[in-house]
């Protein structure tokens, strides 16, 4: 089993903003070297092509000395999908005996501490604060991450060089992060502790598979609803979401003591197998589509867990989200990153059963 590659200050950054959110969600960063504490509730799967994330929120251990970072995670599954060559990697190379496939749980807090770091070590912005991905709506659109990294000719003449490989160290598989100065200046090396699986076990760590949504809607970045669930988590422990397929999407907190309405209107609705071609079927059938409706009652605390990547990730990062509802089954976020093939992230957050008496209130 083999697994070695080769990034640069970029790739790192990508790789920081997407592992920074998804971290918060499974706690971890024990300081105990037990295999049991290594994972926290994170796998990592990678092959030639990709590399994916499964996370379960609240699985992990205690961290920053044993304040629980994971507080209203619980339940939250978070899948993401990142493309390896041209993408997360400058250069790799990865060999096993089942079919070039490697499967490891690993702590996602330590692995982002040591992101940053390296970050830090080659000057990058791994310690800075990132400016929120609101306030950045034009700049993810033209953006490119690609564009900044035009050719590997261009890679091979940056300063520094970052080479992400599994190894032992003191006997114990290790994910290792060597960054190195072009003038040989600097060196600095991380090693995080894995947990090698079977590649079979990926089977177990799949993304939930959930029924067609009810309603999708597609939000872009200047339109955050993060702020607003922050306030809203302050009131009440529960938010009920009503979304409906003519782009339409309400907040709202009922109570004894208190009633409040957040709304969102002019968003794009989104269908699956959506056909251009216009006729008069496919005109009925928007109209049919457009008046659906569907009504969420979620956990303040889950909804904003699934949504604190809006105030973490850089700017650029991020092309745009899409939140779609199943009737009493699940709320979906489905974050894109730019651009949109180099991968993205999505969110499975539960809510609670609402019956059709509560729903036609």
């Amino acid at each position: 089993m083999r697994f070695k590659s080769l990034l640069a200050a970029e790739h790192i950054q990508l790789l920081h903003n997407v592992i920074v959110p998804i971290s918060r969600l499974t706690g971890g960063g024990s300081s105990s070297s037990h295999s049991d504490s290594i994972g926290a509730g994170s796998t990592v799967y990678l092959d030639p092509t990709a590399l994916r994330i499964s996370s379960r929120g609240g699985a992990g251990s205690r961290v920053d000395g044993g304040a629980a970072r994971s507080e209203g995670a619980e339940g939250i599954a978070c899948f993401a999908e990142l493309m390896a060559l041209d993408g997360i990697f400058l250069e790799h190379k990865i060999e096993s005996i089942a079919d070039n496939v490697i499967v490891f749980d690993m702590d996602l807090v330590l692995f982002r501490t040591a992101l940053a770091a390296t970050l830090q070590s080659m000057g990058g912005g791994g310690g800075e604060k990132l400016a929120p991905l609101h306030n950045s709506g034009d700049d993810a659109k033209n953006a490119s991450f690609r564009s900044s990294l035009e050719s590997n000719s261009q890679f091979r003449s940056s300063s520094f060089f970052v080479v992400m490989k599994l190894a032992k160290r003191s006997g114990m598989p290790c994910l290792c992060l060597d960054a190195s100065c072009a003038n040989g200046t600097l060196d600095v090396h991380h090693a995080v502790p894995v947990r090698i699986l079977r590649a079979e076990e990926w089977q177990h760590h799949l993304p939930p598979i959930v029924n067609t949504p009810d309603v999708q809607l597609e939000f872009q970045l200047d339109r955050p609803l993060r702020p607003v669930i922050e306030r809203m988590k302050s009131i009440s422990p529960i938010i009920y979401v009503d979304g409906s397929m003519n782009g339409e999407l309400v907040l709202r907190i009922d109570s004894d003591a208190v009633s409040i309405r957040t709304y969102y209107d002019k968003l794009i609705p989104r269908a699956e197998g959506e056909d251009e071609t216009t006729t008069n079927d496919n005109v009925g059938e928007a109209e049919r589509r457009s008046k659906k409706k569907c009504t969420l009652k979620v956990d303040s605390k889950k909804l904003l867990a699934s949504l604190q990547w809006q105030s973490s990730m850089a700017r650029g990062s991020v092309g745009s989200y899409i939140i779609c509802m199943i009737e009493n089954e699940m709320m979906v976020v489905h974050v894109m990153l730019n651009p949109e093939e180099l991968g993205f992230f999505t969110y499975y957050v539960p809510v609670h059963y609402l019956s059709r008496d509560v729903m036609d209130c």
